[in-house]
């Protein structure tokens, strides 16, 4: 086990639940009602499979307890090894088969990296291909009255299953992809026929009168004698919009119906800034059998790529976002909702982004819940990275695409389907296919896939997605768009462009270039119409071996927040987009006060250059600067090299050379004006003794599932709380209460560049409240509390 991980292997490799195995065993699933029940906890881990580790007479005794999601190796922020998690591996679940008998019973995974193998009592039920989409895997038939084991074998190995295409590794794709059982499990009980899947497709939205039809599968297992009937209803909440009853004659077997609702007036439309949702209903009524009855949430809006923009609801809206990946330090891809959720809330309030691409795969339902919610557009693709398999590969491909649209076709918040994989060269054949099935299984939004080559040879999609990593005297610049075909920007800035890394070590210069070309391709995006917009690599670094130079300790780190979800000067620029009758924005991107640390060899001032211009990302329309009281700058919003942007950044020259501020004790004030009126104010302070730890949780309670986590993070900072750079040392973490602290301890504080984090993560049943402290040597102490409350019965919203 590598050095420094004890707290992270306690909490991986014996997550996330502290209970007895007695009490495990006997905590058996007991749910015989209809419906979808949580099949996260009172799961074994045995680790390494061997053969036979499936069967009932296997002793279990010696396996770890864990709750899902859940990944099969210990990891730290960085210096992730693939070969740590390439291997088979072993989970098993006893659960109590008397209550669920007369029903039909599944297993529904959302997620399983890679390949999987579900055995119960000793039969082999089922098998499944690849780590993003769901798969379901029935029980009934199978389950006996007293204990019955389900096994889930787990093949973590890298093979030819997409993104990975044959005889490649893990280096050979842009993101490291750790096993395990890393998305949540559902125990699904259901009547001998039911309601398998519902799409609802809203048709004239615009006209005042919108209607929906709704599409609805049964599946049948043994066919009743009278006909059935098939309610649909549409709701706003508790209220009732409309109903629509008719009756289907059921057969063995698949079962699809059709039923168009209209009649209920006009809705409310869904856009970023109202993100409306209803409700579809739909109920199966059997003679004889219980009511089954599933529900999707819907919005209505319409979405068109044309080669002038992007136009929802019938006006052109600028795609202002970012890519994102759903990996996290210590945790791999296993985190759980309330992690997942967070990650939409900084891109849509904090960043300010009204879209995100879901590279380079479909990411967590959770995820995907909060942009519904929150009003963030997706962009949303099947895994694939560059590389192309063989046919065998290819019917793969087909079939995430297929998954994918079912999965996520309801959902107001994807407005594209990528039907080509990212930056892969022409395959005519395949992309006709996968062009097609998102017609027949969608038909309501248009088709794209990121291309590396900016011509429309070879490419036959609905809008043309260009990664666009061209610079200029050390800025970012964009190719104009081409002539006739709706056009976005897919990818830009942090891959290929600019310096190879944006770490917290890095020299301000380098910080503060992050987010200057951020805001040059936004700018020159705003300025053609014929830009549907940009979509920037990236929001959130992640683990990684394919870069070069650009990979630091398996980390990449084109994000403009950093891994542990802490906002880089990069984030500046985004953070500065909103009005400012909402909040004001002043943001410097340099740190304050003389610095003698040496950085990859060369020594490193706050200021670089003392007479080069500052940034500051702001939504003021002018700013005056001081130093100790005396002002020293007045500084207004750049329009001349930024004419396009809402709230272009300020540039100033400040004093760096005068002795006050050599002497390090000078105090920089910022005030900010928006016509006149001041709306905010920020200060630095250049003495660090006045500096110390910030320690703060993203949320005040978690709950007692074993799953639910917060995270929390500390900070060197000045009197003033700004981010202080070149702090040496470590942090040492402590935790008391019913939780377990995720995360490295101790932190090298000075290694990483004075930031750091970890994760509060809850105990199933124990409730209470949990302190964690951080200690510095010469920080010296901080201290958060969380509260441990006993589990809601629906899922946990946005924090």
């Amino acid at each position: 086990m590598k050095a420094g991980l004890a707290t992270v292997a306690a909490a991986v490799l014996a997550p996330m639940l502290v209970l007895s195995r007695d009490t495990q065993r006997s905590r058996r699933a007991s749910a015989s009602r209809i419906g979808s029940h949580a099949f996260n906890t009172g799961w074994l881990f045995g680790g390494e499979y061997d053969p036979g580790a499936e069967a009932v007479e296997r002793d279990d005794r010696s396996f770890t307890p864990i709750t899902l999601p859940h990944t099969v190796c210990a990891l730290s922020w960085s210096d992730w090894d693939p070969r740590d998690w390439q291997r088979v591996w072993i989970y098993r679940r006893h659960f109590d088969g008397a209550p669920l008998r007369g029903n039909r019973v599944f297993v529904d995974f959302d997620g399983i990296m890679v390949n999987a193998i579900a055995v119960l009592n000793d039969a082999s039920i089922g098998a499944h291909r690849g780590g993003y989409l769901p798969w379901s895997v029935e029980l009934t038939g199978h389950i006996v009255a007293g204990d019955n084991l389900l096994a889930i074998i787990v093949d973590a190995r890298c093979m030819a299953v997409p993104p990975i295409a044959s005889d490649h590794g893990p280096s050979t794709i842009d993101f490291l992809q750790p096993g395990g059982i890393y998305r949540d499990a559902t125990l699904r009980v259901v009547p001998q026929a039911y309601v398998a899947d519902v799409f609802a497709r809203p048709v004239d939205v615009l006209t005042g009168a919108p209607s929906l039809d709704v599409e609805c599968t049964v599946d049948v297992a043994i066919a009743p004698p009278s006909p059935a009937t098939l309610t649909v209803e549409l709701l706003d909440g508790e209220r009732r919009l409309a109903v629509r009853t008719q009756q289907i004659r059921l057969v063995v077997g698949t079962v699809a119906a059709a039923v168009h609702v209209d009649g209920f007036g006009a809705t409310e439309l869904w856009s970023p800034d109202h993100p409306k949702l209803y409700v579809v209903r739909v109920t199966l009524a059997v003679r004889g059998a219980e009511k089954h009855s599933l529900e999707r949430r819907i919005g209505f809006r319409d979405v068109s790529f044309r080669p002038d923009g992007f136009f929802l609801n019938g006006a052109r809206l600028q795609i202002f976002g970012v890519n994102r990946h759903q990996l996290f330090p210590y945790l791999g891809m296993a985190a759980p909702e309330r992690l997942q959720r967070r990650d939409a809330e900084i891109l849509r309030r904090e960043l300010n982004c009204n879209m995100v691409r879901c590279s380079h795969y479909p990411q967590s339902p959770h995820f995907l819940d909060a942009c519904d919610e929150l009003g963030l557009m997706v962009w949303q693709e099947p895994p694939g990275w560059v590389h192309l398999g063989g046919a065998r590969w290819q019917e793969m491909v087909l079939q995430d695409v297929r998954d994918m649209i079912v999965r996520d076709r309801n959902r107001p918040s994807v407005i594209v389907w990528a039907t080509r994989l990212d930056e892969t060269g022409n395959a005519p054949a395949l992309y006709a296919k996968t062009r097609r099935l998102a017609y027949e299984l969608d038909g309501t939004r248009p088709t794209t896939g990121a291309m590396r080559v900016h011509s429309t040879d070879g490419w036959a999609q609905d809008v043309f997605g260009f990664d666009d990593y061209h610079g200029s005297d050390g800025g970012a610049v964009l190719l104009p768009p081409l002539p006739g075909v709706p056009y976005l920007v897919s990818e830009t800035v942090g891959a290929l462009a600019g310096p190879p890394r944006f770490r917290w070590v890095d020299s301000d210069r380098v910080l503060a270039s992050q987010a200057l070309m951020h805001a040059q391709v936004h700018d020159i995006a705003a300025a053609d119409a014929r830009y549907a917009g940009v979509l920037a690599w990236a929001g959130i670094d992640y683990a990684s071996m394919n870069g070069g130079r650009r990979i630091w300790r398996s980390l990449k780190t084109p994000g403009v927040v950093d891994t542990f979800r802490m906002p880089k000067p990069g984030a500046a620029f985004y953070r500065s987009q909103v009005d400012p009758a909402v909040r004001g924005v002043i943001l410097p991107t340099f740190s304050w006060g003389r610095s003698e640390v040496l950085r990859d060899g060369a020594a490193a001032t706050a200021l670089t250059d003392p007479n080069a211009p500052v940034m500051i990302a702001t939504n003021c329309d002018r700013l005056e600067a001081y130093v100790d009281d005396v002002h020293v700058a007045t500084g207004v919003p750049d329009a001349r090299q930024f004419p396009y942007l809402a709230y272009p950044p300020v540039f100033v020259s400040l004093p760096v050379a005068d002795p006050v501020l050599v002497s390090g004790r000078g105090d920089l004030r910022i005030d900010g004006y928006v016509r006149g009126q001041w709306i905010a104010t920020v200060r630095m302070s250049a003495d660090p003794s006045r500096d110390r730890l910030e320690l703060t949780a993203d949320n005040q309670s978690i709950e007692a599932d074993g799953s639910d986590a917060t995270r929390v993070t500390f900070r060197a900072v000045d009197a003033y709380g700004n981010r202080r750079a070149n702090v040496t040392g470590d942090v040492v973490l402590s935790l008391s209460g019913p939780a377990l602290l995720v995360g490295d301890n101790p932190f090298a504080f000075g290694a990483y560049g004075g930031v750091g984090g970890a994760f509060v993560q809850s105990l199933a049943g124990q409730t209470g409240t949990v302190t964690v402290a951080a200690q510095h040597r010469s920080l010296g102490r901080a201290v958060v509390h969380v509260t441990v409350t006993d589990p809601a019965s629906g899922p946990s919203g946005p924090s």
